[in-house]
């Protein structure tokens, strides 16, 4: 019983993470598809860009609040399962990145999930599993995107403000030691996530915004579409 509860929560995880909500608000505020914008995910910043401030800011608190929803349902249901209270965001970030509403087929035929990078759900899930993670993966990240400039970097360094977190709670006795994967493997598939921008990082051609923003023409209009 407890194995199917456990299969079952995850499968609820991918599932409520799926939910492109990106899509579903700009369809309807603009009557646009998301997809079709700019980057092509359907996260908070891709819909700001398609939709307004607005509609990009509500993208990221639900996109967010989904995974952190998933974290609560696995407490709830197994209290004493943390690597369900890990695994669940984690699906949800899957879901997030390749949601099953969103299969397509390529322009060779393949079938294809599309979705986001997972950098909200990633903040979600750190926060359902310890509230005040986002007191310091809010401003690290926005220190990341404003000064250094790339956001594909403030995306990928709140997997890894994670794993300074939850390896620091568990150091102290104050939370699980397998908390600390939830970071681990959350880095793992924002990475894989971003393997176009991390590309782009190496040849010196991706965008900057922030104080850097000014050394290219156009950065601050196209630059943040990876959270």
């Amino acid at each position: 019983m407890q194995l199917l509860i456990f299969a079952g929560i995850l499968a609820l995880s991918y599932l409520f993470g799926s939910i492109p909500f990106g899509l579903v608000i700009v369809r309807l505020k603009t009557g646009q598809d998301v997809r079709q914008v700019e980057s092509g995910r359907t996260g908070g910043t891709n819909a700001m860009r398609a939709a307004g401030f607005w509609a990009g800011f509500f993208t990221a608190i639900l996109d967010l609040l989904k995974a952190s929803a998933c974290v609560w349902l696995a407490r709830f249901a197994l209290p004493q399962s943390y690597w369900l209270h890990v695994l669940a965001p984690l699906a949800a970030i899957a879901g997030h990145n390749y949601s099953i509403f969103l299969i397509e087929r390529n322009s060779r035929g393949r079938l294809r999930l599309r979705g986001g990078a997972g950098g909200a759900p990633t903040a979600g899930g750190a926060l359902g599993l310890w509230a005040p993670s986002f007191i310091f993966i809010l401003p690290i990240g926005l220190i990341v995107l404003f000064i250094v400039g790339y956001a594909s970097l403030a995306t990928m360094s709140i997997g890894l403000i994670s794993i300074a977190i939850f390896a620091y709670r568990a150091w102290i006795g104050a939370s699980p030691w397998q908390y600390i994967f939830y970071g681990v493997f959350a880095e793992v598939l924002l990475i894989w996530a971003l393997r176009p921008n991390i590309q782009r990082l190496f040849r010196g051609t991706e965008r900057r915004v922030g104080i850097f923003a000014k050394k290219t023409k156009g950065n601050l209009s196209n630059s943040a579409s990876n959270l």
